[in-house]
């Protein structure tokens, strides 16, 4: 018996449709990994099968659906984006990621800007929206590539792109909302749009920086009974702060994505689960938008602009792209080799697509119109850049073979190599005593082992609270054993 019906489809039918749909997307992965084929491609060719146009016959275009499920799903992008990126690893690159993420993105926006109004012929406003959407990058699909070929790229490359990719969402997404808002009010001045990034810099920052350091507190201090509500818990955590920037007039997308890297460098209560719940709701998220974003394209209306579409891509590809990296990194640090990858690379991901339905929110004139354009150069932009990474950064010679780090199996009595044996005692004394060792703030290289309190042997964690007359166990590096000293008081070190 149908109770409700769902413009003409049963709830069950919704759902077996769904589920075949992230069954399909998941499986057919294994192609991005086997051929080489960005996964961005994979996802979105799914969605236009299902379509109304394709087989699938499933009818959508509900562009109001479509910019909340984009938006929802570009909250969780953006702050796993922060969390996965390394801060000592970014320190010796932060300059010139920071030029390449903010200049190289503001400068590839301006010159699609004006490509769009010189070559394109379209008004100022269009074109300034045009280069805002399409001005940001995508180098997680660049790594999925090369990590299929079973590559890597030497030096700082790899770093350089990761912190760009992560941070030039939050500048493309600042950019678009200005354009959209200072073109929704006619009387709006330049400084009035300048105010408006500066306030949604500000107040993003803020309450990215203050809401991961409580987020953390929160998190380390909850004593929640349950392991996997932990990931729950910064979930919710994550969509208030989202939501209350936005509200206070801030960049949530920018708030999202600083709390992330405090979160990502900071030690926290169950780490390890978290990150793996948020890194497969961060999976869900770029199958779900890719899947809609395809259901949501009709081909016969994307065709019709492959002419415009294709010139835009070269210039994005062959001019506006290199000469944003020219200017935006002009100081040393890369070879030309290099600089050529870096450009070629730029190619354009989830965020130019979500960002393509934020015209409708307004009723904006040519909301259909951009989204098609933009589709289209997309698309263009995964086939020919994404396909030939791996085969330039070979011709390249930037490339070194992908390892992985081997396991170490301790109970055979094997240390790691440059790791010694240490053995603590807690004394009342001790800057560690009646503290967890979450709040400890341990340097990386040290494992604590077992703990030995009254005869007995417990497995430390984040939330174990040491106590005076504890004896722990622990291996670390030679280069970590000052700064165990200053925690711990005396320590003895083991040959």
């Amino acid at each position: 018996m149908q109770i409700f019906d769902f413009n003409g489809y049963s709830l069950e039918f919704l759902i077996l449709v769904g589920a075949v749909l992230l069954t399909v997307s998941v499986v057919a992965s294994r192609i991005s990994s086997r051929f080489g084929i960005p996964l961005l491609l994979i996802f979105l060719a799914i969605g236009m099968l299902a379509g109304s146009e394709g087989p699938g016959g499933i009818h959508f275009d509900d562009y109001r659906i479509a910019f909340a499920i984009g938006s929802s799903c570009l909250i969780l992008i953006v702050f796993d984006g922060g969390l996965k990126t390394p801060w000592k690893s970014v320190q010796p690159i932060l300059l010139k990621g920071i030029s390449l993420s903010f200049f190289g993105t503001l400068l590839t926006g301006s010159f699609t800007a004006a490509f769009g109004f010189y070559v394109l012929k379209m008004q100022l406003y269009e074109a300034l929206l045009l280069g805002a959407i399409v001005s940001s990058t995508d180098a997680a699909a660049v790594f999925g590539l090369l990590r299929s070929k079973n590559l890597s790229l030497q030096g700082s490359i790899k770093q350089t792109l990761e912190f760009e990719a992560a941070s030039n969402d939050p500048v493309a997404i600042f950019l678009t909302v200005g354009v959209l808002l200072f073109v929704s009010n006619p009387n709006a001045e330049a400084k009035d749009f300048l105010l408006l990034l500066f306030k949604q810099a500000a107040i993003g920052f803020a309450f990215g920086y203050a809401g991961g350091r409580v987020i953390r507190r929160i998190i380390n201090h909850s004593n929640i009974e349950y392991e996997g509500l932990y990931g729950v818990l910064v979930l919710g955590l994550v969509m208030v702060l989202f939501a209350t920037a936005g509200i206070l007039g801030g960049s949530g997308f920018l708030a999202v994505y600083i709390a992330g890297i405090i979160l990502g460098n900071a030690e926290m209560l169950h780490k390890a689960s978290i990150t793996r719940f948020l890194d497969g709701l961060s999976w869900i998220a770029h199958i779900l938008v890719f899947l809609t974003l395809g259901l949501l394209s009709f081909p016969s209306k994307v065709i019709p602009v492959w002419k415009e579409g294709l010139l835009l891509a070269f210039f994005m590809m062959f001019l506006a792209r290199p000469l944003a990296v020219l200017l935006a990194i002009p100081f040393r640090g890369y070879n030309a080799k290099e600089r050529v990858f870096i450009s070629w690379v730029g190619l354009r991901g989830a965020a130019p697509i979500i960002l393509a339905t934020y015209p409708w929110s307004v009723h904006f004139p040519q909301a259909e119109y951009i989204f098609n354009l933009v589709f289209f150069v997309v698309i263009s932009s995964v086939i020919m850049q994404g396909i030939s990474i791996p085969w330039l950064a070979r011709k390249l010679g930037i490339t070194v073979p992908f390892t992985k780090v081997r396991s170490i199996d301790l109970a055979a009595g094997v240390l790691p190599s440059g790791f010694l044996h240490v053995t603590i005692n807690i004394v009342s004394s001790a800057p560690a005593c009646d503290k967890k060792i979450v709040d400890l703030g341990l340097p990386a290289g040290v494992i604590l082992t077992s703990v030995e309190r009254e005869d007995r042997f417990l497995i430390p964690s984040g939330e174990t609270e040491l106590k005076k007359g504890d004896h722990i166990a622990a291996l670390a590096r030679e280069s970590n054993i000052d700064a165990l000293k200053n925690i711990f008081g005396k320590i003895t070190v083991t040959p």
